[in-house]
C-alpha cells in the first residue's frame, strides 16, 4: 500500500491517514502539516495532533482514515475509514463523520464511503466490516443499510457521549456477500 495513497471519487479527493503518515507529516513544518491536514488554524492542528500522540495504533488493533476533500476546495470536511482494525482477524469497525452540518445532506458520505468499503475489502483484504450505530442517528441507519450491511443486535450502553450511556445496533457485511461483491465491482 502506498504511503501517501489518494482515492478520487466524481466530486471528492480521500487523502490516506495512518500511524507511519501521521509520523511523517508531524515532522514536516507547520505550513506543510497544516496543508496536508486541510486545516486553517493551529487549534485545528493541535486537535490532530493530540490524537495523533494517544494512538493511532494499539497491540492487533490498527487505524486507517482518509481526509475527505472536495475537489474545489483546499480544507477538509470530514474523514472516513476504520478506526478499529484487528488486522490478525481481517476484519474492522468503519467509522465516519463530516465536520460542518452545511456539508451534510449533499450525499459527500455516501460517495466517500463507498470508496473507502470498496478499499477495505480489496486493498486491506477485509473479510468483515462492522458497523455501530445510534437508534437515533437515522443518517448513518440509512447509509449502512444502503450498502447492505446486516443488522446483527442491539448492544445496550455501548458507548457514553458527554457522560451518558448510549445503546449502538450493531450490523456486519462479509466479503462474500451479494452487496459486498457489488461494492468491488
Amino acid at each position: 500500500m502506498n504511503p501517501f495513497e489518494q482515492i478520487e471519487t466524481e466530486r471528492l479527493i480521500l487523502r490516506k491517514w495512518t500511524p507511519e503518515i501521521a509520523q511523517k507529516v508531524f515532522y514536516m513544518d507547520l505550513e506543510k502539516q497544516m496543508e496536508f491536514l486541510g486545516v486553517f488554524s493551529e487549534e485545528q492542528l493541535h486537535v490532530h495532533r493530540e490524537r495523533f500522540e494517544k494512538g493511532l495504533s494499539t497491540f492487533n488493533r490498527d487505524q486507517l482514515y482518509f481526509w475527505i476533500f472536495p475537489k474545489n476546495g483546499r480544507e477538509s470536511i470530514g474523514w472516513c475509514g476504520y478506526h478499529t482494525w484487528y488486522t490478525w482477524h481481517d476484519r474492522a469497525e468503519i467509522g465516519y463523520e463530516l465536520f460542518e452540518e452545511g456539508e451534510r445532506k449533499k450525499g459527500y458520505m455516501k460517495e466517500a464511503l463507498a470508496a473507502i468499503l470498496k478499499y477495505g475489502l480489496t486493498a486491506m483484504k477485509l473479510h468483515r466490516i462492522e458497523a455501530f450505530v445510534a437508534p437515533t442517528n437515522e443518517a448513518s441507519l440509512r447509509l449502512v443499510r444502503h450498502f447492505g450491511f446486516r443488522e446483527e443486535g442491539h448492544l445496550i450502553e455501548h458507548y457514553q457521549r458527554d457522560g451518558v450511556w448510549e445503546d449502538s445496533l450493531a450490523f456486519g457485511l462479509l466479503k462474500h456477500e451479494e452487496s459486498a461483491q457489488k461494492i468491488c465491482q
